[in-house]
């Protein structure tokens, strides 16, 4: 049974279809790439799998549990956690804030024991702090620990925006360009982080990137949309010599 299913999945918007038919099947512990020029519908696959969006039709299978049309909170507990092409890091907190915010969805104290303080509070809180600190050391941004996130570089924040989810265990891990805005050498060190992560975590990962460096070279299968369906979907060797993903590239088949 694969991790993630999803199964015919359309998303319209007054009359016009930004995704016409989306279908894919995630097995657990393998990396995906979502690839497709502007406008193919890549985020809106995105929001429909993380509850941002509820699919017009289809439907979309999580462990075998139907999750169509469950809200973005849910969906987030269920395990399926996601980053977005612009970072949304608490600017003026420090970075390991951010990371122990992330953590604190995994909460073993009740609201009124969080007012009180008292020691299941102090515990939780303690252990939120250990484990936010573990999971910086994996990004090795751990020297960053209490600088204000607002202050570090981009590419040390788009790290810091993947470790406050780790954080939190996910168990599908949906990413939106996460090398958006970087150099090449940061790119091809994000490429390492994330395969070292994948399989310390043991997480699947599906993500949207525009750099095909990175797709080709860390993705294990690829699916490519364009116009807002899927036009390809198999290993990077497959893809890269595609005629159809040539076309909707280049603008013509080679």
């Amino acid at each position: 049974m694969p991790l993630l299913e999803a199964k015919e999945c359309r998303m319209t918007f007054k009359g016009i279809q930004a995704v016409k038919d989306f279908s894919a099947s995630l097995e657990a512990g393998k990396i995906y790439g979502l690839i497709g020029t502007n406008g193919a519908g890549k985020t809106t696959v995105i929001n429909m799998l993380s509850g941002v969006l509820t699919p017009t039709s289809g439907h979309i299978f999580f462990e075998g549990r139907d999750i169509t049309g469950m809200k973005p909170n849910r969906v987030a507990r269920a395990g399926i956690l996601r980053t977005y092409q612009n970072l949304r890091l608490f600017g003026k907190m420090t970075a390991l804030d951010n990371v122990i915010i992330g953590a604190q969805m995994l909460a073993r104290y009740s609201f009124l024991e969080g007012l009180l303080r008292n020691k299941n509070y102090v515990q939780s809180e303690a252990y939120y702090r250990e484990k936010a600190m573990d999971v910086l050391g994996i990004m090795d941004i751990a020297r960053h620990a209490n600088t204000v996130s607002g202050s570090l570089a981009y590419g040390t924040q788009r790290r810091l925006e993947i470790a406050r989810i780790l954080v939190a265990e996910p168990k599908l891990l949906l990413l939106d360009e996460p090398a958006a805005g970087m150099n090449p050498q940061e790119s091809m060190e994000l490429v390492r982080i994330i395969r070292q992560v994948a399989a310390q975590f043991g997480l699947t990962i599906l993500l949207i990137e525009h750099d095909m460096k990175v797709i080709m070279s860390l993705c294990e299968h690829i699916y490519v949309m364009a116009t807002g369906e899927i036009i390809a979907s198999g290993a990077p060797e497959e893809i890269r010599s595609d005629h159809k993903v040539i076309a909707a590239y280049l603008g013509r088949v080679a």
